[in-house]
């Protein structure tokens, strides 16, 4: 008993809380029920380093209430984890791999698939950000058209539930690369989509979505491969 008693004793009065904790808490809370990390010790250790040192945190903006479980989906991608990837990386035209790869692990997508798709890109070192997003939207689904409707909604300044569209030079960009990788759809297919995609930018202030590429009058954008 006297050896317990030799301790130091604390009161409710001595310890004190940071002011700030409570928002802090409350604040990790919301963004980890947005965000419904695989990992959470991983995302959690993500999320407060990124704060530290005055970086966008891992958070998606809304909850996936569609998001398929975690062993269906194709490397752990969902649009959501790639626009947090986006919020995180999207300022810097070429990125470092290994920042990459942190941020990709900090949000739960596989490292495999990471090294798949640097591999289709032919991408090392320095990685072209948007090349590399673009690359990671057809995982989501085998259909060019399908990627560039996920890539404008990720990339969009629209309002959720508004057209997600983007600048029509972007999607030109996007689209020609997505192209050149598949190998199958000819350069007059291209011309075609944009001769249709920039008449219908000049009504919209010069951006295009997938309302307008998805159109039964836009020309087909995917390969015959995919038909």
């Amino acid at each position: 008993m006297d050896q317990l008693s030799e301790g130091p004793l604390y009161c409710a009065e001595q310890i004190k809380i940071p002011a700030q904790l409570p928002d802090i808490l409350k604040e990790f809370t919301k963004a980890a029920i947005r965000t419904q990390p695989d990992d959470a010790l991983q995302w959690s250790a993500a999320y407060f380093e990124a704060l530290q040192n005055g970086e966008m945190p891992p958070v998606k903006r809304r909850l996936e209430v569609d998001l398929p479980p975690r062993e269906e989906r194709v490397g752990g991608l969902s649009v959501g984890a790639l626009s947090v990837l986006h919020s995180q990386l999207g300022e810097c035209v070429r990125v470092p791999l290994s920042q990459v790869q942190d941020k990709w692990r900090a949000v739960g997508c596989e490292q495999s698939k990471l090294d798949e798709l640097l591999a289709i890109g032919n991408m090392s070192g320095e990685v072209e950000w948007l090349k590399l997003l673009a690359l990671a939207c057809t995982a989501l689904d085998n259909s060019i058209s399908a990627a560039l409707a996920s890539l404008c909604t990720i990339l969009t300044s629209d309002p959720d539930g508004g057209p997600s569209r983007i600048p029509v030079d972007l999607f030109h960009t996007l689209y020609s690369y997505l192209a050149q990788i598949d190998g199958e759809i000819s350069k007059e297919n291209i011309a075609l989509v944009m001769e249709f995609l920039n008449a219908e930018s000049e009504r919209y202030e010069g951006k295009v979505g997938p309302r307008d590429f998805q159109h039964a009058s836009c020309p087909r954008l995917d390969s015959t491969r995919h038909r």
